[in-house]
């Protein structure tokens, strides 16, 4: 099994004595040291306009943790191409390939945040043709090596060839979040990786990879339980105690986020949101406990098939990191069914 992380900075918000750059330099340090102790990705949000410091260039903070690592895969998680440019953003993330030697995993997604798309002015019921043209054009702009045009629904570019050429071939891997049935399957009608939410209980992320896992079959690309990652919030606590004051950290989180990404009708059908407000859902999915507790669930996510575990630890305390390095991650190093006891 696999381990990464997922999450992101914040920047400390505050008066003119406040060090905005705090957070973030906190962040690249808790990344470097996730690299140390074994842990194979750091993947990046992409948000906008919380009010809390949320990481909104990802990329660019991507670039700058890739100077600093050497084996470290890059990845987003995810950019939302509706908001973006498609062939400044491919040109951008060939740079960071390039300059990485080749550590790029392109997340993409459509984005959930109704607050996002107001801030942007774009509407949200454009989100899934403004994300399909733009893979569309991502795509060719990686695997051109001649002048193309374009012309689509929401972009329209003419004789073009995008610089620099990325490193790994024929591109770096695209990564989606997808949680609904049917963009799962469209996730692996293109042979892309899947991403799936923290949030989502332990039936549902079984029923989501099992779903996956027969599509790219179907497709004819064959699966590999790498080409999923599952991301989970985990907390390594010392006692009951501090589990459940950590669980009570963490739905208020949630709570807030979920406030910000609801529409003004409540009728937010993303499927991260289904899950992202209830205690009996985070208590469920979420690696909460001591290492034999987390180790449960592990071998629960095991069973299903799941080889890569992306870590969200709600902020960057580094023992939170040593101890789940030291006391639970060496067990599932071993060969399946073999985890020691203890």
């Amino acid at each position: 099994m696999q381990f990464g992380l997922f999450g992101a900075a914040q920047a400390q918000r505050g008066g003119p004595d406040v060090d905005s750059a705090a957070g973030f330099n906190d962040f690249i340090e808790y990344v470097i040291e996730a690299e140390a102790l074994g842990f194979h990705s750091s993947f990046i949000v992409e948000h906008h306009f919380t009010g809390f410091g949320q990481v909104s260039a990802t990329l660019n903070l991507l670039t700058w943790i890739g100077a600093r690592t050497r084996t470290l895969r890059l990845g987003t998680a995810v950019i939302v191409l509706p908001w973006h440019n498609p062939v400044l953003l491919a040109e951008q993330a060939a740079t960071l390939d390039l300059l990485s030697g080749g550590r790029l995993d392109f997340g993409i997604g459509k984005g959930y945040r109704h607050n996002e798309y107001v801030g942007f002015g774009i509407p949200m019921e454009e989100a899934s043709s403004r994300f399909e043209e733009s893979i569309d054009i991502i795509t060719k702009s990686w695997t051109s090596t001649e002048r193309f045009t374009f012309a689509g629904r929401h972009w329209k570019f003419a004789d073009i060839v995008v610089e620099p050429p990325t490193i790994q071939r024929p591109h770096p891997p695209f990564w989606q979040g997808a949680g609904h049935a049917d963009s799962i399957r469209r996730v692996a009608a293109r042979g892309h990786n899947l991403l799936l939410d923290q949030f989502a209980s332990m039936e549902e992320t079984g029923r989501r990879f099992a779903l996956y896992r027969e599509a790219m079959q179907a497709n004819g690309f064959g699966f590999d339980a790498s080409q999923v990652g599952v991301a989970r919030a985990f907390y390594v606590a010392r006692d009951e105690a501090e589990k459940q004051a950590a669980l009570d950290r963490r739905l208020t989180a949630q709570r807030r986020l979920h406030a910000i990404s609801q529409r003004p009708d409540g009728n937010n059908t993303a499927s991260i949101m289904a899950f992202s407000d209830t205690r009996e859902a985070s208590e469920e999915s979420a690696l909460y406990g001591n290492p034999d507790e987390i180790a449960r669930k592990l071998e629960a996510l095991q069973a299903m098939g799941v080889e890569y575990v992306l870590l969200n630890g709600g902020g960057t305390a580094r023992e939170n990191l040593r101890r789940f390095a030291r006391e639970v991650m060496p067990a599932f190093r071993t060969e399946p069914g073999l985890r020691a006891a203890g």
